[in-house]
């Protein structure tokens, strides 16, 4: 990977890594923490593969200074990190702050500082506290105003060192696998209804937190604020097939769209998604009212909030059309369907297809169709399950790739991409996945106490690159 041009990216080009607290923190009960919507998931049973929890993960609440080892190690520019929510507000409100939790994150962020590590800080990457999800959790129309407010305790608590903020990780996610599927936490299934309000909801507390940050924190800290969208890309299966044409539209209206129309585009949702869901309502009978929320124009617009477009991607889709489903459901409004090329080699898990030339096309995607703002890819990565092979070939071969691909998109394509950032800097909790995925560019020993951080050698690799550019970086400037 070290032979990759590193000439394409900008001086200031963020290298990064990232995590997130469930998959990496462990002390779930820990020094005051509160229970979230992942604790309750896992404990069920039943859930998760092997019944595994991330109630130790990589034990990072008690070896962060491991972490910060691995991070040094790969040269990093900055790293990208969640707070968990219920680890300083056990019950999710501000009525009561954990000490001991923001200790641990100023901690985090002081030893960042210091190491010359720009620290990226995601709000809520799934791990909603329990005692929200008791009162309705991202169901609940006060959601929005709870997290402005925990949003607006972090700002105070930790935006003096803190300059880039995310929100909210991968709504999509969230709230179609928690809420529509349900084989994420908090594992509701209620089809074509649940998931649209909790889309909803996360983008108004993302909104409204936007908002407060730029009203009452920007001119003093001067941070920036967004939300980390994921997205396939996607083409049509037969792209002569003017059906398939027009689906691979809306699966990525219904995915990228759903988040990015309202916050980069019009300020409300992708019109071909209006439509769908309205007419097959009416075609279903559905008559309790409109299924896909609209914004009132009481509460701050999403559209603008966002200072820089925030990505995540892992793999690409072939669309085909999907008729004829006779039930509610988020497929069935989408009517389309993705599948993977039988050309694309698969990594890990049957879902995951490298396919590192469709997020250069994503990249470009989303320049001509949202925004020029700059672009964090704020995660990317490759699996592996089964025997562990530290000498990580093929994972090495995706990275310098998927760089080369980034490289193209910047030089090429006129994308105006900021950071790349690897998901992850450790092996993890891979969600409904437990520990059999293996994402990391540091291999963790699960099976012993002390959890010793290896290098792979696409991490070896990895920082190769980084220090590459650093050096070519310093020779322009001499």
């Amino acid at each position: 990977m070290s032979a990759l041009d590193v000439s394409a990216f900008p001086s200031d080009f963020a290298w990064g890594a990232s995590t997130s607290a469930y998959q990496i923190e462990g002390g779930w009960n820990m020094d005051g923490k509160g229970p979230s919507t992942w604790d309750t998931f896992c404990h069920a049973k039943g859930k998760v593969f092997e019944d595994q929890t991330g109630d130790v993960a990589c034990n990072s609440y008690q070896l962060w200074e491991e972490d910060l080892k691995c991070i040094l190690q790969l040269g990093l520019t900055h790293y990208r990190l969640s707070i968990s929510w219920a680890r300083i507000l056990p019950d999710g409100t501000t009525n009561h702050v954990n000490l001991k939790g923001v200790e641990y994150y100023n901690k985090v962020i002081d030893n960042l500082i210091a190491s010359d590590v720009t620290p990226m800080v995601t709000l809520c990457h799934f791990d909603l506290p329990q005692a929200l999800e008791d009162c309705g959790g991202w169901q609940s129309t006060d959601i929005a105003d709870i997290f402005e407010n925990y949003a607006r305790f972090c700002f105070k608590t930790f935006g003096d060192r803190v300059k880039l903020w995310i929100t909210v990780n991968e709504p999509y996610v969230y709230a179609k696998l928690g809420h529509e599927d349900g084989i994420f936490a908090p594992g509701i299934k209620e089809p074509g209804i649940s998931a649209y309000l909790v889309g909803h909801n996360m983008l108004r507390a993302h909104a409204k937190s936007w908002h407060s940050y730029n009203s009452d924190f920007r001119h003093l800290q001067g941070g920036q604020v967004s939300i980390a969208l994921n997205s396939d890309w996607a083409e049509p299966l037969d792209p002569g097939c003017p059906k398939d044409v027009a689906a691979t539209e809306r699966y990525l209206a219904f995915s990228l769209g759903w988040f990015a129309c309202p916050v980069f585009g019009t300020g409300d949702y992708p019109e071909s998604m209006k439509s769908r869901i309205e007419a097959r309502s009416l075609e279903l009978g559905y008559n309790q009212g409109p299924r896909l929320p609209r914004f009132s124009k009481d509460e701050p617009s999403p559209l603008g909030t966002a200072d820089f477009f925030a990505l995540n991607y892992y793999t690409s889709r072939k669309v085909k059309n999907l008729n004829g489903a006779r039930e509610l459901s988020f497929t069935g409004d989408e009517g389309a369907e993705g599948v993977t090329d039988p050309s694309w080699p698969i990594s890990g898990i049957y879902w995951l297809a490298v396919v590192p030339d469709g997020l250069r096309k994503l990249l470009k995607y989303i320049k001509d169709t949202y925004t020029s703002l700059p672009i964090y890819i704020t995660e990317n990565g490759f699996s592996q399950s089964g025997p562990v092979q530290k000498e990580d070939d093929d994972r090495c071969t995706f990275y310098q790739d998927t760089l080369q691909e980034v490289g193209k998109a910047i030089s090429q394509e006129g994308v105006n991409v900021k950071g790349y950032f690897a998901w992850s800097l450790l092996d993890n909790f891979e969600w409904a996945e437990g520990f059999r995925l293996r994402f990391g560019l540091f291999h963790v020993d699960f099976s012993t106490p002390e959890l010793k951080r290896t290098f792979y050698r696409s991490g070896r690799e990895y920082a190769a690159v980084i220090s590459k550019h650093h050096s070519q970086t310093k020779s322009k400037l001499v």
